[in-house]
Formats: structure tokens, sequence, C-alpha cells
């Protein structure tokens, strides 16, 4: 899963060596940390939320085939 994400992030963005994915296993779900530049962010957020939408459906999509959950958090850098 964090491969998927990172995949999709590096396709999206201009500066794909700024992408980084971090994953965290909670108990019920598992937790995917995206960073991205502050350039790219709306690159990665989209109008109105759908490219961000669409990447959750993808992974929601993956993550039913094998029982589990998984949720993307876009963070942004302050």
């Amino acid at each position: 899963m964090k491969d998927l994400v990172s995949y999709l992030a590096k396709s999206l963005v201009n500066h794909p060596d700024e992408v980084e994915v971090k994953e965290i296993q909670g108990e019920t779900a598992a937790i995917l940390e995206l960073r991205v530049a502050k350039d790219d962010l709306g690159r990665i957020i989209g109008k109105q939320g759908r490219t961000a939408k669409s990447i959750r459906t993808l992974l929601n999509a993956v993550a039913s085939r094998t029982n589990r959950k998984v949720v993307l958090e876009i963070v942004e850098e302050k």
C-alpha cells in the first residue's frame, strides 16, 4: 500500500524526490501519512479534493481485498 501511494504521488507532483510516505500500523487500520513539497500540495489534493478522494478510493479497493482498513492522511508542513 505504501508503494502504491508513493507511486501515485510521484506521478502527480513536480518534485517527486520530496515525496515521503510513512506507514503506521494500528490495531484495526493502517495509517499512511503522505508528505509532499509545499508547492505540490495542491496537485495532490486537487480541485475540491477530487484527486485525494480518488487516491483514497484506490487504497480502499486494494485494502478490501485483504480485509484491512487504510486511512490516508495528507500532512502539510508548516
